[in-house]
């Protein structure tokens, strides 16, 4: 008689077979060495196989559970669509995959966000030219990188522990990588651990570090994981959590949290002090400099959507790469190697529908505390939340 397999093995299982095919599509995984056969097989087996799985989840008792596991599912059969050669426009594919809709620029609005940064930032001529020599002296040297990081990763964890709680245990190690596509990056390792590395192809801002450091680490990513593993996996026991998935709606609320984590701990006006003062002299940078980054920063919010449409542009519209890098550069005011570094990301397989997890995912988690404040954001660290439950509670 054939054991049956429980909900989770047959998600874990699934999810690897997936990844064979998909490589990236999981991102982590600290669950039972023997569920992560990666043996390939059949596309066309494995998208009947993700059907059998959103039948079977029906059957689940706990309705946060059933809601979480669904959406995840349904990703997965998403994919396996896609693996077996279906077509699958672009808009459809994000949908299916994060339970999110596509967003289109507004290009007037993008050129009134350009005129405002073109005010805000100091100096003369170009605005292209004025705000790479402000980025050139605000660029953390390197070698200075980890010194700097190490008392911003102590205050980030001291205040997270003290909001929100830390599991017992908990740790990550930090390094600097080189020819990546992303600027840093969160690797969950299982058992509360993760590494997180940031890639140095490009200056690192020291405006940009608080920012980047609670992302990936406190309250962000690796507090998101490490707190679910012990809430959900050993206390729950829904095994389902020990893998996370780069292609599924979790994305959406993982990057929401992400890109509201220094916010969660820290408000603008302390974080400001903070930069201006400590960490100014920390990294022997001019807070003058400081300041002009950070007001030229708040005009440069509402240019946030650059890198989605630059995405929705090459895959949804087929415009050309030399048309997508033109679009960057005048939108994202960027140097023709950091238009190239976007192009780079949302080109990647895995990431070119992912790139909305972070403006669409912001915009619901941002809304969603504003409504529910720290216990709100304390829920999302905790609870498998979908995307559709976070636009219900907003709207």
């Amino acid at each position: 008689m054939l054991r049956r397999m429980d909900i989770a093995e047959r998600y874990i299982r699934l999810a690897h077979a997936i990844d064979a095919h998909s490589e990236g599509f999981i991102d982590g995984y600290g669950g039972p060495a023997e569920w992560a056969d990666r043996t390939p097989r059949d596309p066309a087996a494995l998208k009947a196989e993700a059907e059998a799985l959103i039948d079977e989840v029906g059957g689940v008792e706990d309705e946060t559970r059933r809601a979480f596991l669904l959406v995840q599912a349904r990703a997965m059969h998403t994919l396996t669509r896609r693996l077996t050669g279906a077509p699958l426009p672009y808009a459809e594919e994000a949908r299916g995959l994060y339970d999110i809709e596509v967003p289109v620029a507004d290009r007037a609005a993008l050129d009134v966000a350009l005129r405002d940064l073109d005010a805000a930032l100091p100096g003369a001529g170009s605005l292209s030219g004025r705000d790479a020599a402000l980025r050139g002296r605000l660029a953390v040297r390197e070698a200075d990188l980890l010194r700097v990081a190490a008392p911003i990763l102590d205050e980030l964890r001291g205040r997270t522990r003290e909001r929100f709680g830390l599991p017992e245990g908990e740790n990550f190690t930090i390094g600097l990588v080189r020819d990546k596509p992303w600027g840093g990056y969160n690797w969950p390792l299982g058992n509360l651990q993760s590494l997180i590395e940031i890639n140095t192809d490009l200056p690192v801002l020291l405006p940009a570090l608080p920012d980047l450091l609670a992302h990936e680490g406190y309250p962000g990513h690796h507090t998101e994981h490490a707190t679910k593993e012990a809430r959900l996996v050993r206390e729950k026991g829904w095994r389902e959590h020990s893998v996370q998935l780069i292609n599924a709606p979790e994305c959406v609320v993982s990057e929401g949290i992400a890109v509201n984590a220094l916010r969660a701990v820290m408000d603008e006006a302390e974080a400001e002090a903070w930069l201006t003062g400590d960490l100014a002299a920390l990294a022997g940078l001019d807070p003058e400099d400081l300041r002009a980054f950070l007001a030229a920063e708040r005009a440069r919010r509402s240019l946030g959507g650059v890198s989605g449409e630059a995405a929705r542009m090459l895959h949804g519209e087929g415009a050309g790469e030399a048309e997508v890098l033109d679009f960057i550069r005048t939108y994202a005011v960027a140097s023709e190697e950091r238009a190239r570094q976007t192009l780079r990301f949302i080109s990647v397989p895995n990431m070119r529908s992912y790139i909305f997890t972070y403006s669409v995912g912001g915009d619901l988690v941002r809304r969603y505390v504003a409504k529910e404040g720290h216990a709100g954001f304390a829920r999302l660290l905790t609870e498998p939340v979908t995307p559709g439950e976070l636009r219900a509670a907003v709207s």
